[in-house]
């Protein structure tokens, strides 16, 4: 909760907030209402109650939340989970966060509570012009996780990238490169009922 109270100084009134951060230490915060002493007692009466409903108490620092950018979430989150998986895969996380994902999100200054699952469908779009379907299916596994560690700590209201279309991956893409032997066989089967029909009608 915040409290104002108003005060003079240097012959203008100013709001003195007063509140308790996340850990229980008080602060005071002095803004100035640019009102000049003489005649604007009522003026800066409103005015100090029009700051106070605006203010918003600082966050400490590391802090998570949902006005936080998505990139500087994506580096929090990484060290919450440091210690809950293998350091390689921690390491395969980390890199893909550091050299990918946080960058690109950083330029487009999305917060947490901002990112909707367009977003993450155009990442994934622009990437896969430069990198293989294997690689992005990658980047989606961490932002999955990413996000669904901020729904389940109340931060967004739900998991965006369930909503994303992943692209296919090799394993995929390998049933029209490389028939299975029941494939050949079809193919093989329909071959020679094509050949026993051709002879059939010479």
């Amino acid at each position: 909760m915040v409290s104002g109270t108003l005060a003079l100084k240097n012959g203008y009134y100013y709001a003195v907030l007063s509140y308790q951060d996340a850990a229980g230490k008080r602060h005071q915060k002095w803004v100035s209402t640019g009102l000049p002493q003489k005649g604007n007692k009522r003026r800066a009466e409103q005015e100090l109650i029009r700051i106070r409903s605006e203010f918003e108490i600082p966050l400490a620092a590391g802090e998570l939340n949902s006005n936080m950018l998505f990139a500087d979430y994506l580096d929090q989150w990484l060290e919450i989970v440091r210690a809950r998986i293998k350091p390689a895969t921690f390491g395969s996380y980390q890199g893909m966060v550091k050299s990918t994902i946080g960058p690109y999100f950083r330029k487009k200054e999305l917060t947490l509570k901002e990112l909707e699952a367009r977003h993450i469908q155009q990442f994934y779009t622009e990437k896969l012009k430069t990198v293989t379907p294997n690689s992005v299916i990658h980047y989606h596994a961490v932002i999955y996780q990413a996000l669904k560690y901020a729904m389940k700590t109340d931060m967004v209201p739900q998991n965006v990238a369930m909503k994303v279309d992943r692209p296919l991956g090799f394993q995929h893409d390998r049933q029209y490169l490389c028939p299975s032997r029941l494939q050949i066989q079809n193919i093989l089967g329909a071959g020679n009922g094509a050949g026993n029909a051709s002879s059939e009608v010479r």
